[in-house]
């Protein structure tokens, strides 16, 4: 099965101020950005440092997004998000592991992404390049 860990996701309480402090003071790039409001979530900006390659995801949240929960300092890792080839089939193999699984599974996406938590409650992403069959 491949895995690689593809990046990390933070939550911010102002998506342009901090699209701005990474860009410009940080020199990241904005590679991609998405809105997830119809799935209870909100907006997510992608962005990579061009020199090593990692990237950093910026997740912002409404207050009605289920989400949306008071923000406080240090808590704002959102979740980390891993590629994988088969996301039904990864999404599986971790639960029957002991992962916990979240609301957001592959039927909820046709299959391109999930989530399920670490121990200590730390969600993992797992998504695909390539069309799900």
């Amino acid at each position: 099965m491949m895995m690689k860990l593809d990046y990390f996701g933070i939550r911010v309480t102002d998506l342009e101020r901090s699209i701005k402090f990474y860009t410009q003071l940080l020199g990241l790039k904005e590679v991609a950005r998405g809105n997830f409001s119809k799935y209870g979530a909100g907006i997510w900006v992608k962005l990579r440092d061009e020199q090593s390659g990692m990237q950093l995801e910026l997740n912002w949240y409404p207050e009605t997004s289920r989400f949306g929960v008071p923000y406080r300092v240090g808590e704002g890792v959102d979740h980390i998000g891993f590629v994988v080839e088969d996301v039904k089939e990864t999404y599986k193999e971790l639960v029957n592991g002991g992962a916990q699984p979240t609301e957001i599974d592959p039927s909820l996406t046709q299959g391109w992404s999930a989530h399920v938590k670490d121990p200590d409650g730390i969600w993992i992403e797992l998504f695909q390049l390539t069309k799900p069959s």
